[in-house]
């Protein structure tokens, strides 16, 4: 496959989001295959925007830290002494080697190269065999730090010192779940995980459910009423659709305690797209998300969570229910991962061509209209 585009795909991105949704089709190929495209979006999207590493509940203790990478840079979050989550990077300041991997504990971060260790909060605590150097001043090394903050109980993170808070970028998803007090949710599971598809051909089919009857037929297709689905069209900075649950799918409705929610509300699920790569399926009952960065033209990476609401917690069956829910989310994760990576493989075909969206693929024309401004401009 030849991943370097002859065209020009911000260009082609561009023209394709100027025609109204009425005449609208899917993002052409370019965008999916381009190195450039891809060049585009980690420096004028993920370098940009907020980007989620997770639930704040899921770092309960001092030392807790997830390492990861954002727009090529290496970078931690790890709760402090002091209780708060601060993001930084993850490169010794020595020689420069990574320092912490993955997810984990450490009350000191010590360089596995030559030892040089760090507070949680950046400053370094000890260099072995230093004192010899007369320039070498301990209280001037700091890990570099980074936009970090906790809303709504995510933990988001910036690399563009100029971001808008996140509270002030979000606050129209803030107002439209309000109901649902996203922060009496506690993260009860987190994977990661690498498909071999392009990063948005996930985050499109997550911000449809037109798919559901056909990709998802062995579990949750039968339960999908497509007439039931409403697709609106969506904020600048984020995407939504909602469908409603079978009142007997219990741990998906309102608790009897939930006293928050009236009518249908007590039944409905949000699909949230926040903008780059925040996806989250929210119920009055569970959530479950995903958190998308690039790895390549054709792999991205996937952090996997869920947890339920805390008013669930009290039930003597409440483990019970979250089990038997994890066990569907992994199979229609297996549907999910199938049905993408073979978008992928098809898109990469010389036969391949985008065709028209469905009225319930609203949410994906405002999605590729989000990064056709991006790419072009950063903003």
């Amino acid at each position: 496959m030849n991943v370097h585009s002859p065209v020009d795909p911000v260009a082609e991105l561009a023209a394709n989001v100027a025609l109204p949704f009425e005449q609208a089709r899917a993002m052409p190929k370019s965008v999916y295959t381009s190195q450039a495209f891809l060049d585009a979006e980690l420096e004028r999207v993920f370098a940009k925007e907020w980007y989620c590493v997770g639930r704040a509940s899921s770092l309960k203790e001092a030392g807790d830290y997830i390492a990861f990478e954002l727009a090529g840079q290496p970078l931690m979050v790890i709760r402090g002494k002091d209780g708060t989550i601060r993001c930084q990077s993850n490169v010794c300041l020595h020689r420069m080697s990574v320092l912490l991997e993955g997810r984990g504990n450490a009350r000191l971060i010590t360089c596995p190269y030559h030892g040089w260790t760090y507070e949680a909060d950046g400053h370094l605590r000890g260099a072995p065999a230093m004192k010899a150097n007369e320039g070498f001043c301990k209280e001037h090394y700091r890990l570099p730090q980074v936009r970090c903050e906790v809303w709504l109980g995510w933990i988001m993170v910036s690399l563009n010192p100029g971001a808008t808070a996140v509270a002030t970028h979000f606050a129209d998803v803030e107002e439209l779940i309000r109901p649902y007090d996203m922060t009496n949710y506690t993260e009860w599971f987190n994977e990661h995980f690498v498909w071999n598809t392009n990063w948005k051909i996930l985050a499109e089919n997550f911000m449809e459910s037109y798919h559901l009857p056909v990709c998802h037929a062995g579990t949750i297709g039968g339960l999908s009423k497509l007439d039931e689905m409403v697709c609106p069209p969506s904020p600048p900075h984020f995407n939504w659709h909602t469908i409603l649950k079978d009142p007997a799918f219990r741990i998906a409705c309102a608790h009897p305690s939930n006293h928050r929610m009236e009518g249908d509300l007590r039944r409905t699920t949000f699909l949230l797209a926040l903008y780059p790569s925040l996806l989250i399926t929210l119920t009055p009952g569970y959530f479950w998300y995903l958190s998308l960065h690039p790895r390549s033209v054709g792999q991205v990476d996937v952090t996997f969570g869920g947890g339920m609401s805390n008013d669930f917690l009290a039930d003597a069956d409440a483990p019970e229910l979250f089990r038997t829910l994890k066990d569907l989310l992994d199979k229609v994760n297996v549907e999910d991962k199938g049905c993408t990576e073979r978008v992928y493989r098809g898109l990469c075909s010389d036969m391949a061509a985008p065709g028209h969206l469905s009225h319930l693929e609203r949410p994906n024309y405002d999605f590729a209209t989000y990064l056709s401004r991006m790419t072009r401009t950063g903003g």
